[in-house]
């Protein structure tokens, strides 16, 4: 066997035991996810949102929550998924095994990396499908949403492997949803216009990466942004590229996996 066919089996394999584990315990992996975002429309969009009236492009509030909503599901449940996966494979030292197995560090990243997009997209999938119970809604751009919720998974998902790399115990996974992800989330956008802010946070806003997968999929689903739609794509594949690069260096360097 070639060692490109033997990398394509490898991938298949670790792909395929991920999304395996979601379904195995999706009870946890994707019914809490949905009870919360169904919590979030019904106090956002319903309670508060009937008080708001209609925001940018004429849309009413809620049309204008659920990109916002869906985006939050999808990174949150691509980072989690990643996250505490790969540190259970540390913890359990299976990731040795992997290590020491004629396999290249890109085949187990992107096998990983698969298997939280997966979990995100299809969390991303039910948020969406909760949203028409709620609002109806007519995507614009059917290829702009569906690009920007798989850069949005991926990109988080890298993030989420390279915090499951340094971390030594799993407080540390859970310190980034709660320390940085709650913060950039709810400066990104995901609940109302950036115009709508005063300075400084309308600039502090705007280095925010959330902001702009959060826009470029409101683009998507109803054609408006507050940010160009091409700087968003820009922003997000910079972004994938510089934390493969470091998520693969991390691995070829063995950082926190080899005792």
């Amino acid at each position: 066997m070639s060692s490109m066919s033997a990398n394509l089996v490898a991938l298949h394999t670790v792909a395929r035991r991920e999304i395996v584990r979601i379904v195995r315990i999706w009870t946890q992996t994707l019914i809490p996810p949905a009870i919360t975002m169904t919590l979030y429309f019904v106090i956002f969009g319903k309670l508060i949102g009937s008080r708001i009236g209609s925001i940018a492009g004429g849309f009413s509030y809620m049309q204008y929550l659920v990109p916002g909503l869906v985006m939050m599901s999808i990174i949150n449940n691509s980072y989690m998924n990643i996250s505490s996966s790969f540190f259970g494979a540390k913890f359990q030292r299976s990731v040795e095994e992997m290590l020491v197995a004629p396999m290249a560090d890109w085949v187990i990243l992107l096998g990983y990396v698969i298997g939280a997009v997966a979990r995100g997209l299809v969390v991303g999938a039910l948020v969406l499908l909760i949203a028409l119970f709620f609002t109806s809604l007519h995507v614009a751009h059917p290829l702009i949403t569906l690009a920007s919720v798989v850069l949005g998974a991926t990109i988080f998902a890298l993030a989420g492997f390279v915090n499951a790399i340094y971390a030594k115990k799993f407080d540390d996974i859970a310190l980034v949803p709660t320390f940085v992800l709650a913060p950039l989330t709810y400066l990104g956008g995901v609940f109302y216009s950036i115009k709508m802010l005063s300075e400084p946070w309308q600039g502090i806003s705007r280095i925010n990466p959330i902001l702009y997968m959060v826009n470029a999929l409101r683009f998507g689903v109803l054609g408006i942004s507050d940010v160009p739609v091409g700087m968003a794509f820009v922003v997000m594949l910079v972004f994938v590229i510089a934390l493969s690069i470091l998520a693969l260096q991390l691995l070829r360097r063995g950082v926190g996996l080899r005792s």
